[in-house]
């Protein structure tokens, strides 16, 4: 029944095609008017647009490849002079060209669900043999994530696209196909640089599992030795997709202006509503600092509390030290360590490499420089494939996904999408909670607490609602969204950091304190 699972959603993305479009909508018409009507010697130059192409050299070609047949609906789309053009048609395509490229995603997940079936890994329980299978919840559970049909298919991106090859990417390491998992990495990272997050755990799994071979199988203590040729043949893997990427544009002497739209660090260190991280406890607290400086006497300069506008630029902290990227980049690296160290010395546990993954993510997300909301489906989208598997990754996954996904709500701020957005969420969540819990044999449980949830954890989760009720009702009908425009954002964005901080902390004490032969007996 996978592929009736695949139409069916289809058709609820279908649906979504009159819904809301952010500027992410412009952004991508303009890419297939540049990579259509411009040679490639000035696809990263053309500023014609403030939304200039600033991904890799793969996503640029993708749009080339898409612009073919663009033309077939509306040729003005590609006129690179007509900004902000969104005629019917052009809506229709780029529509439809996200549906579509779905399919990468649905392969991707099916990839996953095989392996999943395959290895044994998880056994169904009594309850799970008779409603549904683990690899049939991780089918819905990625397919009818929430966070994707809000980013890509309302808001609009490629997302579905992308963590399609990230799918794949790991479906081939947990198949034990290390070059091919390596590939499409590869590939990915030429797509989207954001994945380069993730890249750490791909390293060191890479070279733990592939390039170092057991010496002596049978024994107690296993030994591995160095494998050179091994090195050399995913080299080779990784450098070629590299050179048919940038290669065009080395050629032309152009690396450098490539690489200065990649990596924009004037941005800021947050975006204009923060995403829900440690940075947005950070600016809570200078914020606090400085309202109770000023009413105490001291005085704040008024520039240096523009922190707090909602703006994309470099703004001051008032009171606590300035955040430069290279301390981002320190704190991340800080952060993503202990898992590295866990993988390098735990070799051969494939699931092992996921949860690298997660944490991998989860330190980019929360330490990052000028971190985007939607990143955190960088979490959510991985953890789902552990959730099916293992009681503890599942209670993680629950309140990432609920919390990320509710995190995502100010992206869609037109009244229209309101119930559109609470619906996606809950039917998300409820199917999670039930079938997760259920999983786990765990249709009993406490009183006054979700499933798999303990009760702090789940009064948190329900105090997502008066919070909804507050920025939706309260607050507009209060007239304090005038006063405080920004109060509303930064109410979810605390809230919710203090839910993803707590996860994070959570998980990754787990991922550094499994034990491994309980942790292989319980996941049968």
């Amino acid at each position: 029944m996978f592929w009736s699972v695949v139409a069916s959603i289809s058709c609820v993305k279908i649906l979504l095609i009159p819904s809301y479009r952010s500027t992410d909508f412009e952004v991508h018409r303009n890419w297939l008017a540049i990579t259509h009507s411009l040679p490639i010697s000035k696809w990263y130059y053309e500023a014609s647009s403030e939304w200039t192409l600033d991904y890799p050299p793969l996503f640029a070609w993708f749009e080339f490849i898409l612009s073919q047949f663009a033309r077939l609906f509306d040729p003005k789309m590609l006129n690179v002079t007509n900004l902000n053009y969104a005629s019917p048609e052009t809506v229709l395509f780029q529509r439809l060209s996200v549906i579509i490229t779905d399919l990468v995603l649905a392969y991707g997940t099916r990839e996953c669900c095989n392996y999943l079936s395959a290895s044994g890994v998880r056994k169904s329980s009594k309850w799970g043999s008779r409603w549904g299978s683990p690899a049939a919840i991780l089918q819905l559970l990625l397919l009818g994530n929430a966070g994707l049909l809000m980013v890509d298919h309302i808001h609009f991106q490629y997302n579905g696209l992308l963590f399609g090859l990230l799918l794949i990417s790991i479906a081939r390491i947990l198949q034990g196909r290390c070059l091919a998992g390596a590939f499409w990495f590869s590939v990915l990272l030429n797509m989207k640089h954001i994945y380069m997050y993730i890249a750490p755990a791909y390293f060191i799994y890479l070279l733990r599992n592939y390039c170092f071979l057991v010496a002596h199988p049978g024994a107690s203590v296993q030994w591995r030795s160095f494998c050179g040729t091994r090195l050399a043949k995913l080299a080779l893997v990784v450098i070629s997709v590299f050179l048919v990427s940038f290669g065009p544009f080395i050629v032309l002497n152009q690396m450098g202006q490539v690489l200065s739209r990649l990596f924009p660090f004037k941005r800021g260190l947050c975006h204009a509503y923060w995403a829900p991280n440690f940075w947005a406890l950070y600016n809570t607290v200078d914020k606090i600092a400085a309202v109770t400086g000023t009413r105490l006497g001291f005085h704040i300069p008024q520039e240096r509390a523009a922190m707090t506008g909602g703006l994309v630029q470099e703004f001051h902290h008032s009171v606590l030290p300035d955040i430069s990227p290279r301390t981002t980049f320190i704190c991340t690296l800080l952060a993503i360590l202990p898992a590295l160290g866990k993988l390098w010395y735990c070799p051969g546990n494939p699931l092992h490499f996921v949860r690298c993954i997660v944490l991998c993510a989860c330190g980019s997300f929360m330490f990052g420089w000028h971190v985007h909301e939607k990143a955190i489906l960088l979490i959510i989208i991985p953890l789902s494939l552990l959730a099916v598997v293992w009681k503890k990754e599942a209670q993680v996954y629950l309140l990432f996904a609920t919390v990320g996904h509710y995190s995502l709500f100010p992206l869609l701020f037109t009244s229209f999408e309101l119930p559109i957005k609470v619906l996606l969420l809950v039917i998300h969540s409820t199917y999670a909670f039930i079938n997760l819990s259920n999983l786990f044999d765990l249709q009993q449980h406490r009183s006054f607490s979700l499933p798999l949830l303990s009760t702090w954890e789940s009064l948190y989760v329900l105090g997502l609602i008066p919070l909804f009720l507050f920025e939706n009702v309260v607050y507009p009908w209060s007239g304090l969204d005038t006063r405080l425009p920004f109060l509303a954002l930064m109410l979810t964005s605390v809230y919710c950091s203090v839910g993803v901080t707590y996860s994070w902390i959570k998980y990754y004490w787990h991922f550094l304190t499994i034990n491994e032969v309980n942790h292989k007996r319980k996941a049968h």
